[in-house]
């Protein structure tokens, strides 16, 4: 492995030079949406500036063009994560996306009293979506619970049975910080023929991700969350699966033939791909996926781990703080939640965004989870690959001039 030169990385974001409130601006909220270096930005500028035209439909030369460059994006996005095909590969507008058409899947397996099974740290996508369909079709919706702050793995093997349809976890907790072991889950799942689905968005920018090596019949990740644009992400599925899958949109694009009163559908992966898909999404997708591919996934996560190793010992040293998740840095990816005793997340990050340090405060779109953890909310910083220590010894000095300003005290 090659130790990242964080510093170095830093002068491809240009956004990252800018002063926020008279301080330099420390990006620390990268779990919501990366900054996208400038390989990413000239992608999207040359599409629009010399290739822009629709894909799969003209014969003129830009439209050969964009859509060689678009399926050019999808072949990146395949050996990016391993899947078999490019028909395994399906543009979407992110994770959310990914998942509901799995749910809407579902709905067509699921049967009343049969069960799906989730764990209380999942994102909302990954709850609403299963939500809906077992009100819909009359299954159970079953919640692994959490050991130490991290997946409670005899919950889950005593919750498994074969009532259970579909096993849909997070692989990367996005509050957390928790890695949860998706491959063992899948062998479990398929052990009593339940469908195995993994919500990677917060794994896929982080760590080397193998479709095949994981087993699991569902992977969905972002593209914003990886150095891409918004509104551009990938549902992986297999082959056989997606066969079986119905269109969740349909019109221009996914069909083969329409009738007065019937239409036939197009061959995987564009049978999903109804209409103008985000062409330019795409193609800058596959430019975030060759930055991240030059700096290596494995160097990616060894940068953050020496970060988190770093920070969280001197986040659980500052007395009246709590961290939430795993104890042990070793334990953690990129992304810690704490809160600070008699203040409120808001105020919190409100404080820390006057000396620079951008974090997010709120329930982080899992409010079974903070439920489960007895809190309202927490305050996340969340770290990538142009982040720093010296990032990190400002968060430090942030949260200790939060303390003194609020109680007048360290």
């Amino acid at each position: 492995m090659a130790k990242l030169d964080a510093h170095k990385i830093a002068q491809d974001f240009c956004i990252l030079d800018q002063v926020v409130n008279d301080e330099p601006l420390v990006y620390l909220d990268n779990a919501a949406t990366t900054q996208k270096p400038q390989k990413v930005l000239d992608a999207l500028n040359q599409y629009y500036h010399t290739i822009n035209a629709n894909v799969h439909r003209g014969v003129h030369t830009l439209a050969e063009r964009a859509t060689a460059a678009y399926e050019a994006s999808r072949e990146k996005a395949r050996q990016f994560i391993n899947a078999k095909s490019t028909k395994e590969v399906l543009f979407t507008r992110g994770t959310t996306t990914g998942l509901n058409w799995v749910a809407q899947f579902a709905q067509d397996v699921l049967q009343k009293d049969d069960e799906v099974l989730i764990s209380v740290l999942e994102h909302h996508a990954n709850v609403v979506p299963w939500q809906q369909v077992c009100h819909k079709t009359g299954a159970k919706l079953v919640y692994v619970y959490l050991k130490d702050g991290q997946l409670d793995m005899e919950d889950l093997r005593s919750k498994l049975s074969s009532k259970t349809k579909f096993v849909s976890i997070a692989h990367v907790s996005n509050v957390l910080g928790s890695v949860q072991p998706v491959k063992e889950i899948a062998k479990l799942a398929h052990e009593v023929g339940a469908y195995m689905v993994v919500d990677g968005a917060q794994s896929a920018p982080h760590m080397t991700i193998d479709v095949q090596d994981l087993d699991c019949d569902f992977f969905a990740f972002s593209g914003h969350k990886m150095l891409g644009p918004t509104g551009i992400g990938v549902l992986y599925g297999k082959e056989e699966l997606l066969n079986q899958m119905s269109p969740v949109e349909f019109g221009g694009e996914m069909i083969d033939f329409v009738y007065e009163q019937e239409a036939t559908w197009t061959e995987l992966p564009w049978k999903f791909e109804a209409g103008t898909p985000n062409i330019a999404g795409a193609i800058a997708l596959g430019a975030a996926i060759e930055y991240l591919d030059d700096l290596g996934l494995d160097n990616v996560h060894a940068h953050e781990q020496e970060l988190v190793d770093y920070v969280l010992p001197k986040l659980q040293a500052i007395e009246g703080v709590t961290v939430y998740g795993p104890q042990d840095p070793s334990q953690h990816m990129g992304v810690i939640s704490f809160n600070i005793d008699g203040l409120h997340p808001h105020d919190v990050a409100t404080a820390l965004d006057y000396e620079g340090v951008a974090v997010r405060a709120g329930h982080h779109c899992a409010q079974p989870l903070i439920n489960y953890l007895g809190i309202h909310s927490a305050v996340r910083a969340s770290f990538y690959i142009y982040n720093t220590k010296e990032d990190c010894d400002k968060l430090i000095e942030a949260i200790l001039k939060t303390k003194e300003f609020f109680n007048g005290t360290f």
